[in-house]
């Protein structure tokens, strides 16, 4: 984004508004992408027909903006979703390193996660939009009605199938930052000493491995489902691994584990708890998609 200064050097009103909006235009973008890349695409693509715009006669500006990116998340999701098609193995979102205080915001931190957000992957394009608007960021149905281009009361309907979806088919109950570390903490210990009983002791029996490689990087092809299989498949991986390597980091508002081979990182597991057992596990290794893993990511509603 290259901004507009006034006369006195200062930004120009246009740009001082977009810059303070940035990190949420980029929150929403991402929410329904699940690509980093894509929401900071979406996110310049944004600036790009805000610059043209009359302030004059914008009334609400933060509203205008997710207005905005709302529409061009949502031609850009239809476009990802022909890249998944063609996706090499399981398709995962793109982790980010966040600060640690994203997770005191509970309802987005909630949303933010990888879990969470492979539940949202299921929605169709225009579900996915609204749940969002609505759900995490709080507009009301007549923003939401103009930003995906459908009436106040279809708007309410979608709402409320979407809302329906992802409550059938997101963790159950509430898991606080602490369950999540605790159940990491014995997982790493588990891998770090090859410890096949301890990792069968923190996995669901229905536990399912996910592994993102993109065809660039080695993973499993297919999801790996059930303890036994998962334990063993991650005993023989994780065993040849020294410690040091293996590391606890905030990614996507929750506690997940960090892998480096070298000093790079080489793969990003985030997990999804339910009564206390992991029951998602979702290792991400594909390099393009661990970029946004060197520095933080400030996400806001």
């Amino acid at each position: 984004m290259s901004g507009h200064l006034a006369d006195d050097g200062r930004a120009d009103p246009a740009t001082e508004v977009f810059v303070a909006h940035r990190s949420l235009l980029f929150t929403v973008a991402y929410e329904m992408l699940g690509s980093a890349a894509d929401a900071e695409d979406v996110v310049q693509e944004t600036w790009l027909r805000w610059a043209g715009v009359d302030l004059g006669a914008v009334r609400d500006r933060r509203a205008y903006l997710v207005r905005i990116t709302t529409r061009q998340a949502l031609s850009r999701l239809r476009t990802l979703g022909r890249r998944k098609e063609s996706y090499i193995g399981p398709w995962l979102p793109e982790p980010l390193l966040t600060a640690p205080d994203v997770a005191e915001d509970i309802e987005l931190a909630d949303s933010l996660s990888m879990a969470m957000l492979l539940v949202m992957e299921t929605l169709t394009p225009t579900e996915r939009a609204v749940f969002v608007l609505r759900d995490v960021f709080g507009l009301g149905y007549d923003e939401i009605a103009e930003a995906v281009g459908k009436n106040p009361a279809a708007v309410r309907q979608i709402a409320h199938r979407a809302r329906a979806h992802v409550a059938a088919r997101r963790p159950r109950g509430t898991v606080s930052a602490n369950e999540t570390r605790d159940a990491l903490d014995a997982f790493q210990r588990a891998a770090e000493t090859g410890d096949l009983q301890g990792l069968l002791d923190i996995l669901s029996p229905e536990v399912v491995l996910l592994g993102d490689g993109g065809g660039v990087a080695q993973a499993v092809q297919q999801p790996v489902v059930g303890a036994g299989k998962v334990a063993r498949l991650l005993a023989a991986g994780l065993g040849r691994i020294s410690a040091a390597s293996l590391r606890p980091a905030h990614v996507n508002a929750h506690p997940a584990l960090v892998l480096r081979l070298n000093g790079t990182i080489d793969t990003v597991v985030a997990v999804r708890i339910d009564n206390g057992l992991i029951t998602g596990l979702y290792a991400v290794r594909n390099p393009e998609k661990l970029s946004r893993m060197r520095q933080e990511t400030t996400l806001r509603r």
